[in-house]
């Protein structure tokens, strides 16, 4: 706990420098190792794929998504990107003489493409207007559901959500972190209003912080499930205390995407 809790108060801090301070093509290029970190923890760090052509294909493949993420997010790049390593996987199939199987190239591109599409939504929110101060209701979300869900959980926590999958998870855990998620999205309207001078709608902060906690549940029970089936504790151990980059960001899967969504359809704040 220690450790994990000293990870957490450096890469925090180290995050928000990188994205107040740095240029955005900065956290374009980061989230576009830590994508390609992702897919190398799902394909090669389950054993679900070993041969390390594909690994790199898929990771060169999940870096682009980042810069496409970044560089206008227009259509035809990105089918592009898909068309490219399809191609270079189905060769691979192809020409292997002992045979690739079908499962390990639908894995490759799910690992080089849904995958980084996911985690690079904040990419896309931070490249938009209004961007630098609209990518904190992710993480806003995501940490605060899971800060609240965990200690609400070891205070009260009785009837277990999901025993196989995630032992420590309980109901009591998840309604903690609905509303210690609501309750940071509120706080966080009030901080654009007041010092940022934006117009913000507390209707729709509720909506995000009740829908952004269960998404960051459903993100969590997602990987887990993974690690359940190929028999691994962690997708590795890049950060102290937490694992790897799909345990510490596994949340961010489905909040960052339903966070995209959600500021397109329900505008949060706006000057």
């Amino acid at each position: 706990m220690k450790t994990r809790v000293l990870a957490a108060a450096v890469l925090l801090p180290a995050l928000l420098i990188v994205i107040l301070f740095l240029p955005k093509i900065v956290t374009a290029l980061l989230f576009g190792v830590m994508a390609a970190i992702a897919a190398y923890e799902l394909l090669y760090g389950t054993r679900m794929v070993t041969r390390p052509r594909l690994v790199i294909e898929s990771m060169a493949a999940a870096f682009c998504v980042s810069l496409w993420s970044f560089f206008g997010a227009q259509r035809a790049w990105f089918l592009l990107i898909v068309l490219v390593l399809y191609g270079i996987l189905f060769l691979e199939m192809m020409l292997d003489r002992e045979g690739i199987p079908f499962s390990q190239t639908a894995v490759c591109m799910a690992a080089g493409l849904l995958i980084p599409y996911l985690l690079t939504s904040l990419v896309r929110i931070y490249s938009g207007t209004q961007g630098k101060y609209l990518i904190f209701t992710t993480f806003v979300v995501a940490f605060l559901s899971d800060t609240g869900a965990y200690f609400t959980g070891r205070a009260l926590g009785k009837h277990k959500l999901a025993p196989k999958i995630s032992p420590n998870k309980t109901v009591e855990g998840v309604v903690g972190g609905i509303a210690a998620a609501v309750l940071g999205m509120l706080l966080y309207c009030a901080v654009m209003h007041f010092a940022f001078g934006f117009r913000v709608n507390y209707g729709y902060a509720l909506a995000y912080g009740t829908l952004g906690s269960l998404g960051a549940v459903f993100g969590d029970l997602s990987f887990s499930v993974i690690k359940r089936q190929t028999g691994i504790k962690d997708y590795g151990n890049l950060i102290p205390g937490h694992g790897g980059i799909l345990d510490r960001f596994d949340s961010m899967m489905v909040v960052g995407p339903m966070m995209e969504l959600l500021l397109i359809l329900l505008p949060l704040a706006v000057r």
